[in-house]
């Protein structure tokens, strides 16, 4: 049996996060539960939503989800409006559908309504789950992806 040494531990204090921003993070994370807390217990209205607005037109379609990447955009009665293998911006929105959808326990196959509003505003919304996401709030490219569709005969 030979004389090995014995392990020795080298000071770690330049690797370790300081204790200050530790505290600032625990702090933050309290001001923030506090401030929501708040807002729930004194039953503060919600704020920064979309003002309302008369429905200009709308169309269901459905979002039909083949991998990461791609989707297949169908009108109701099934017929096949695009078939993106690339789908970008609607492959994303299709992710997330399909995601909510999936908590929900619902049909990943049935029709979401993509909505053009008065003051602007266009939106994809669900029926199913109640999800909806605002399609202006992720830029003009993106929103004018779903405007096409909303175009299409």
């Amino acid at each position: 049996m030979t004389n090995l040494p014995s392990p020795t531990f080298k000071n770690r204090d330049k690797e370790m996060v300081p204790r200050t921003l530790l505290w600032a993070m625990f702090g933050l994370a309290m001001a923030s539960l506090a401030i929501t807390t708040f807002a729930v217990v004194t039953g503060r209205e919600p704020v920064a939503q979309p003002a309302p607005a008369e429905v200009v037109r709308d169309r269901w379609i459905v979002l039909e989800g083949h991998d990461a990447q791609a989707v297949t955009v169908r009108n109701t009665d099934g017929s096949v409006m695009l078939d993106l293998p690339h789908g970008g911006f609607v492959t994303v929105i299709q992710n997330g559908l399909a995601t909510e959808r999936r908590k929900h326990k619902v049909d990943p196959l049935k029709p979401v309504r993509i909505v053009e509003y008065a003051n602007g505003r266009l939106a994809v919304e669900d029926p199913e789950t109640g999800w909806s996401i605002e399609l202006y709030a992720f830029g003009q490219d993106n929103k004018a992806a779903f405007e096409r569709l909303l175009d299409q005969k």
